[in-house]
C-alpha cells in the first residue's frame, strides 16, 4: 500500500503551464489523459476538451498515458501534445457464450474502510482475480463491483481491465472502450455491467482496476488538522476513493507515472504478511 501521506503546508514560487492533449490523426481532443510530472509526485488529468494544467516553475519532463494511445514523454514547455493510438495485436479467439442460469461473486469486501488519503495525482488500484477452483464453472464476468467514498455527487472514475503478464503484473488492456463510471455521493456499491463485452477469467487470471480521474469534476475541500494545533485549514482533494479491505490473499497494484508495483505485504495489527486489497467484486455467470 502506498504510504499514507500526513498533510503539511509548503510555501513556493509556481507558475501554472496550460496545454491540450488531441490524437495525432484526428485532431479531437482527447478527455481524461492522466498526466504526471516524471519522478515526482504531481500531476493531474485532462478535462472533456483536452484541456489540462499543472503547477510547476520549471521545465519538467511530462508523462501522458490514456486507455487506447501510447505513454508519452514530452517538455512541459510543450503545450499541444499528441498522441499515438495503439496497435492492438489480434489473436486467435474461441468465441463462447455464457449459460447465465447462476451467478458467483469472488473477492474481498467486508470490514471496508475509507482512507481519507490525499489522492491529487493520478493513478490506478488494481486487483487480481483467478478461477474459483471450487466453481470453474464461474468464469463469464458479469458485473464489477466497486466500493467506494465519495466526498462529491456524481464524480467519476475509470474501469480498467487488464491481462496478466508472464510475470503477474498487469499486461495490456483486454477492453479498448472507455468505461466511465459516475458515483452517488457517500459510501456506495458501484456496478459496472460489462456481459456484453463476454469476458472469461483465464487460467492464468485476470486484473481489475479502478482509475481516479483528477478533474474538476471530482474537485473538494477536505478538512484537515495541522499536526501539533487545534487549527484545521482545507486542502484541495478528488473523489471518488476506492474503499479497502485487509486480506492475507489477494493481490494488489498501483500504477503512478507509468510505473506499476505490486503492493507489499505487511503486519498490520495481528495479521502477519497482510496486504491491503481494494474492495473490488466480480459478479461471474456460468
Amino acid at each position: 500500500m502506498r504510504s499514507i501521506l500526513f498533510f503539511f503546508i509548503t510555501i513556493s514560487l509556481s507558475a501554472q503551464i496550460r496545454g491540450v492533449v488531441k490524437d495525432s490523426i484526428s485532431g479531437e481532443p482527447i478527455p481524461y489523459v492522466n498526466i504526471w510530472v516524471e519522478n515526482e509526485t504531481i500531476g493531474t488529468t485532462s478535462e472533456t476538451n483536452g484541456n489540462f494544467s499543472l503547477d510547476i516553475k520549471e521545465e519538467k519532463l511530462l508523462v501522458f498515458s490514456a486507455l487506447g494511445y501510447e505513454i508519452k514523454k514530452v517538455s512541459s514547455k510543450t503545450d499541444l501534445i499528441l498522441l499515438k493510438s495503439k496497435v492492438f495485436e489480434l489473436n486467435e479467439v474461441v468465441v463462447s457464450f455464457p449459460k447465465k442460469t447462476k451467478e458467483l461473486e469472488i473477492g474481498s469486501y467486508k470490514n471496508r474502510y475509507y482512507l481519507p488519503e490525499n489522492q491529487t495525482i493520478p493513478w490506478i488500484i488494481a486487483k487480481k482475480f483467478n478461477l474459483n477452483k471450487n466453481n470453474l464453472d464461474f468464469n463469464f464476468i458479469k458485473e464489477i463491483n466497486f466500493f467506494t467514498n465519495s466526498e462529491v455527487q456524481n464524480g467519476v472514475f475509470r474501469v480498467r481491465i487488464f491481462k496478466v503478464n508472464s510475470d503477474g503484473m498487469p499486461g495490456e488492456d483486454l477492453i479498448s472502450d472507455e468505461i466511465i463510471v459516475e458515483t452517488k455521493k457517500g459510501k456506495n456499491k458501484t456496478t459496472v455491467s460489462v456481459s456484453k463485452y463476454n469476458l472469461q477469467i483465464p487460467e492464468e487470471g485476470i486484473i481489475i482496476g479502478f482509475e481516479c480521474l483528477i478533474i474538476d469534476k471530482n474537485k473538494y475541500n477536505q478538512i484537515a488538522r495541522i499536526n501539533g494545533s487545534k487549527k484545521t485549514i482545507y486542502l484541495v482533494n478528488y473523489s471518488p476513493h476506492i474503499q479497502y479491505c485487509n486480506n492475507t490473499d489477494e493481490i494488489s497494484y498501483v500504477f503512478s507515472s507509468a510505473t506499476w508495483i505490486k503492493q507489499k505485504r505487511v503486519k498490520y495489527n495481528n495479521l502477519e504478511k497482510s496486504s491491503f486489497a481494494p474492495a473490488i467484486t466480480l459478479t461471474l455467470t456460468n
